[in-house]
């Protein structure tokens, strides 16, 4: 089935043209346009993926918007001009699948399109930026799940004693270290092995350091 995408943003011309990539790409279903996420979350849920753009000009913030559509019960995936980095981390710092360049090339951004609908991470130059530069940010761009999965396995549990813990199957365990570890290799910072994930994870605050006495 195609996943269907909505797209909030107060720029027609903007929402147009991604409405045309989403019409032209496989597995995608165009749901509506709206000028702000109050007109979004409105109605019943109508759509699996929203595209948000970053700035709306009705004095929201991306926080607040993101988590909106969240509780309302779609994923994120945010457009930007890149024009505010403060707005761009704060994207960062809320549960959204990925932040693209609205002047990405038009097959980058219907791959990040059809990746988003599958309820996967893109990782992006941008989104590592903002990583990089945003003091408050804890580490990898991954959900509270797949933080809660890095940190137990990380610290020693396997796969089997990972998913008793959080009452989820084992190969959906598997499923979010597969995912942790791709959102890793494409920042650049390996996690192939387990040893490698527990670094990961002390740089990023996921699993606790060792003391020393």
């Amino acid at each position: 089935m195609s996943a269907r995408v909505a797209v909030v943003d107060d720029h027609q011309l903007v929402a147009i043209a991604v409405q045309n990539l989403i019409q032209a790409a496989d597995g995608l279903e165009f749901a509506r346009y709206a000028t702000s996420v109050t007109d979004l979350v409105r109605p019943m849920r109508d759509a699996d993926l929203v595209v948000l753009d970053l700035s709306l000009r009705d004095g929201t913030d991306p926080g607040s918007n993101v988590q909106r559509i969240r509780d309302w019960g779609a994923d994120v995936l945010v457009l930007t001009s890149g024009e505010d980095p403060f707005l761009v981390r704060a994207a960062s710092r809320a549960e959204v699948l990925g932040i693209m360049r609205k002047s990405a090339p038009q097959e980058v951004l219907v791959a990040a399109l059809q990746a988003a609908a599958r309820h996967e991470l893109v990782p992006t130059t941008e989104w590592a930026s903002a990583l990089d530069t945003d003091p408050l940010l804890d580490g990898a761009p991954l959900s509270a799940r797949e933080r809660e999965v890095l940190g137990l396995y990380a610290s020693g549990l396997g796969a089997r004693d990972v998913a008793e813990r959080l009452f989820i199957s084992e190969n959906t365990v598997n499923d979010h270290l597969r995912r942790i570890r791709s959102v890793y290799h494409r920042l650049g910072r390996p996690a192939g092995t387990k040893v490698e994930l527990y670094q990961r994870g002390i740089e990023d605050g996921f699993v606790p350091a060792p003391r020393r006495d």
